[in-house]
């Protein structure tokens, strides 16, 4: 299976997944949790792309 993004990315989504599930992910300045799988990748991206990883641009 090819990779769709790169290894830092890859890391960042991982601990944003992580930090969901254990119910510690919080979403923007609301600091809503966050509960739903898409929105952990999206984040676990966004956290990527400041830290300069490769990362396809946003898309819509």
């Amino acid at each position: 299976m090819t990779k769709k993004y790169g290894d830092k990315a890859q890391e960042s989504v991982k601990d944003a997944m992580h930090e969901m599930k254990k119910g510690k992910l919080e979403s923007g300045k609301s600091h809503k949790k966050v509960t739903d799988k898409k929105q952990a990748i999206a984040i676990g991206l966004s956290e990527a792309r400041k830290k300069g990883a490769k990362v396809p641009k946003k898309t819509g």
